[in-house]
This record gives C-alpha cells, sequence and structure tokens, in this order.
C-alpha cells in the first residue's frame, strides 16, 4: 500500500521539517521507496537536503497536488509531503473539492496527517480542528515535539488528547537534540546524516557527532511504533 504523509501543524516553529526530514532519512536507511514533495519552494528542507528524493510543489495549485495521488499510483511508495506554516487551507480546500480521499481509498492509498505539536494552547486547538475535519475518514500521528517544549500536560488534559485517544491516533513524542548542536547543524546547512557521520573540515565535533546519532536513534525508535 502506498502512503501519502503530510507533515503538518499550520503553526511556524513547531519543528515540521525536522520530523519530516527525520522520516526522510528513516526511509533511507530502512531502504524504503519514497518521494518527497516540498511547499516551501524558496528553502525547503527536503530539497535542500533531499533534492534527489524530493520536488517543490506549490500548495495553491490544485495541478500540483493532484501530482501527489499520481505518485502514489505509479509504484508501492511512501509520499513525503513537508507542509509549510498556513498552508493547511489550500490542502483541505483540494482533498475536500476533489474528493481526495475517497479516491485514494478507492486506489488502495493511506493518507496520514501527521500533526507536529509545540506545548502551546494553538497546536491543541488545531489538532482538534483537524480531528474533527475529517475523523475516521483518515489515519494521523501526532507528535510531541519536545524540542519545541517540554511541559505537554496541557495537551495529556485536552479535548484534542481525548478525540485523538477515540480515533485511536498514536502519540510519539522527539526527544529534543541539544539547541547549541542543532544550530551548529542549520549553521553548517548539513543533513541530519551528514551531521553525524561526516567528520573533517566543517564538520561538528565528534561527542557533537554522537549526540547527533543517538537522537535520531531515539526518533527511529518512535517511528518504528507505527509500522510505516
Amino acid at each position: 500500500m502506498s502512503r501519502i504523509h503530510f507533515i503538518g501543524g499550520e503553526k511556524g516553529g513547531v519543528g515540521k521539517s525536522v520530523v519530516a526530514r527525520l522520516l526522510a532519512q528513516y526511509w533511507i536507511d530502512k531502504q524504503t521507496d519514497w518521494t518527497g514533495f516540498d511547499t516551501d519552494r524558496s528553502h525547503g528542507a527536503l530539497l535542500r537536503h533531499y533534492a534527489g528524493f524530493a520536488q517543490p510543489v506549490e500548495i495553491s495549485k490544485i495541478e500540483d497536488l493532484d501530482l501527489l495521488i499520481e505518485a502514489a499510483t505509479q509504484k508501492e511508495q511512501q509520499i513525503l509531503v513537508d507542509l509549510a506554516a498556513q498552508t493547511e487551507k489550500d490542502l483541505h480546500k483540494w482533498i475536500d473539492t476533489s474528493g481526495v480521499l475517497e479516491l485514494a481509498n478507492e486506489l488502495g492509498i493511506e493518507v496520514v496527517f501527521w500533526h507536529v505539536m509545540d506545548d502551546g494552547k494553538d497546536s491543541n486547538d488545531l489538532l482538534l480542528k483537524l480531528l474533527d475535519h475529517y475523523g475516521t475518514n483518515a489515519k494521523y500521528v501526532v507528535v510531541l515535539n519536545h524540542g519545541r517544549g517540554d511541559n505537554f500536560s496541557l495537551f495529556q488534559k485536552s479535548a484534542s488528547a481525548q478525540r485523538a485517544a477515540e480515533l485511536n491516533v498514536p502519540v510519539i513524542e522527539l526527544k529534543p537534540l541539544h539547541k547549541p548542536t542543532m544550530r551548529n547543524i542549520d549553521h553548517l546547512d548539513k543533513s541530519f546524516w551528514a551531521a553525524g557521520n561526516v567528520n573533517g573540515e566543517g564538520a561538528l565535533g565528534l561527542v557533537e557527532r554522537h549526540r547527533v546519532k543517538v537522537w535520531i536513534r531515539s526518533a527511529y525508535a518512535e517511528f518504528e511504533k507505527l509500522g510505516f
């Protein structure tokens, strides 16, 4: 079965592209066929670090979004869509007006919405809105990004968590990477794989590289729980 994974959360700064990059590397390491689509056409993370796998897509163009379904029907593979902030309105419009979920079901394609969260109220409200919009017609993954918040008690007590439980939505947790290390990775503009494995001039230090590897392994362990 092909799956289309929308890595979203609607808010900026919650770590959507971090999750997308980790998932991309996870599939590469697992030798899983995948194709990426990056909605940030100016400096998208997938386009920078996985140019051989990813292509740009204009979220406001229905014809561009149609390519996601076309790619999913070409062969059995994972389709990874890194959603920029405030793009979900256009995405939902395409899905609703084109009957995408109905068509995907007919074609045997699974649609998965990944909701990446910080520990603020907005993330909870947006999750509930997403779950209420599609209900049982789609699959979901909730990602509690501890790199963007250290207290998710608000989520655990929220109506969005209750609704997620009713829909049997898996909730995974992304551990934080040491902030200076993440800043160094961004400054050097490296993929997470390169950050953890490449040494020499312009590379992270020995301990930093190992720290990145440990962090990646913890993320992979969470992905393994999902069975994708």
